[in-house]
């Protein structure tokens, strides 16, 4: 599901390569999970937790374990596949997870996020924020907020409830602009509640109350942790109370027999009493051969750049947004002030459609030059560069998608096929959601 400048790995005693005859030998397993990212994993541990004895198997496509929660070290600069930073509402959850990273630097972070819109630095969220706007923009946003459209019946895309919610004024000058770079899609495809619990609702009180408030991050990812080695270290905490060769990578699932009850590697057929896919809804659909309407099931793709500089840049920022659509990026992060560092280290992401192409050569150089116009850069020097496309990478939740989802996964459900995560719920949720889902499953079955 990437493309990225990263070795192959050669497979170790934790997750090795998967083996069996070339024929394809028959085998059997409690519990077969396709995918070895946070949900696969998570379940692997929660299930193993109530069931030491049981026989779990978990097949990875990549040549390492992680999904998308991976990590790069290049020249001295520790970069993810993207920023993946934990937001625990549970702390049980948070306390099970550092039980298993003894010694490891885990940092915790009040966040600190901004939002350029015309050359002001603007506190997130927006919304919440307009008073810092200058002064005639700021009584457009009030005056387009307080006589926002209404209506009896509810709006029937996201895009009509931002104008519904918030006004032309906010919606028009960042929410819209920012969130169609972001999943590169007319928001009003989108189910109203696209973004769940994740999209910061404000309503006219909390606008005016918070023009007096200390200046304290809002939000649910108001503050978050992160260990110096990297979101890696989250899927090491997973790995390691899981038996050696739980994780065979370099082996995908590719095919699905539901009434037989196996899975079919490239090297061996696997007899399952249930299964546990974090894969993609529509991909776990076509291996398994049950009909399904794949159009309904769009996302977006996100190509990132991990940049590293000879120096220090901006301080004092964790992640700036961006709304203007002339700039190529919708957001920026800096790892050198989460963790650390005297080198600017920076994350940028540009979104684009399903099915886009990438020229990374000249995406890259269009990057520095908008950096430098926003003057993240000057003089600095690139001494260090990764990237990686992340395919899918946020999903459209539309009324369709809602209802072909709910009907495929209590389809396959009622054949012992659980579809979770992200990707496998295809939803929008976080690294904890997948935990406290994945757990649910497990204490239920």
């Amino acid at each position: 599901m990437t493309v990225a400048e990263h070795p192959k790995g050669t497979g170790s005693p934790a997750h090795p390569k998967g083996t069996g005859s070339p024929g394809g030998s028959l085998a059997h397993a409690n519990v077969v999970i396709i995918g070895a990212g946070v949900s696969g994993l998570g379940y692997a541990n929660w299930w193993r937790e109530a069931h030491p004895d049981a026989k779990v198997i978990v097949l990875e496509a990549e040549s390492e374990p992680g999904g998308y929660c991976r990590t790069v070290v290049r020249d001295g600069f520790v970069w993810d596949y993207s920023g993946h930073f934990f937001h625990f509402k549970d702390p049980a959850i948070e306390a099970w997870l550092r039980a298993r990273m003894p010694g490891q630097d885990i940092g915790t972070v009040e966040r600190i996020a901004k939002i350029r819109y015309a050359g002001r630095d603007i506190d997130f969220p927006f919304q919440k924020h307009i008073h810092q706007l200058p002064q005639d923009e700021f009584i457009e946003c009030l005056v387009e907020l307080y006589f926002r459209p209404t209506g009896e019946a509810p709006p029937r895309s996201f895009g009509e409830m931002l104008y519904r919610k918030l006004g032309k004024g906010i919606t028009e000058k960042f929410l819209r602009p920012y969130n169609e770079k972001l999943y590169a899609i007319d928001l009003d495809k989108l189910d109203v509640d696209a973004m769940g619990r994740f999209f910061p609702h404000a309503d006219i009180a909390d606008i005016i109350a918070n023009m007096r408030k200390e200046k304290t991050p809002q939000g649910y990812n108001a503050t978050f942790t992160y260990p110096a080695g990297g979101a890696i270290q989250y899927i090491n905490a997973l790995l390691r109370d899981l038996p050696a060769g739980t994780v065979a990578v370099d082996e995908p699932a590719v095919a699905l027999d539901l009434a037989a009850h196996t899975v079919t590697t490239p090297r061996r057929t696997i007899r399952f009493d249930h299964v546990v896919s974090s894969a993609p809804l529509r991909t776990l659909a076509k291996i398994c051969s049950v009909p399904h309407d794949a159009s309904v099931f769009t996302s977006n793709k996100v190509l990132v750049f991990n940049l590293g500089f000879d120096r220090k840049g901006l301080r004092d920022l964790h992640w700036m947004y961006f709304p203007d659509p002339s700039l190529v990026f919708y957001r920026v992060g800096w790892y050198d002030n989460i963790i650390g560092g005297d080198r600017q280290s920076l994350y940028v992401e540009i979104g684009a459609p399903d099915g886009a192409t990438f020229d990374v050569d000249a995406l890259r150089a269009r990057v520095l030059a908008d950096l430098k116009r926003e003057r993240i850069i000057t003089d600095h020097q690139l001494v260090a560069h990764h990237h990686v496309v992340l395919d899918p990478a946020y999903v459209h939740i539309t009324k369709s998608s809602l209802a072909e989802t709910a009907r495929l996964k209590a389809l396959l459900a009622a054949r012992d096929v659980h579809s979770v995560g992200r990707y496998g719920g295809w939803t929008y949720c976080s690294i904890e959601d997948n935990l406290l889902e994945t757990r649910a499953l497990a204490t239920r079955l």
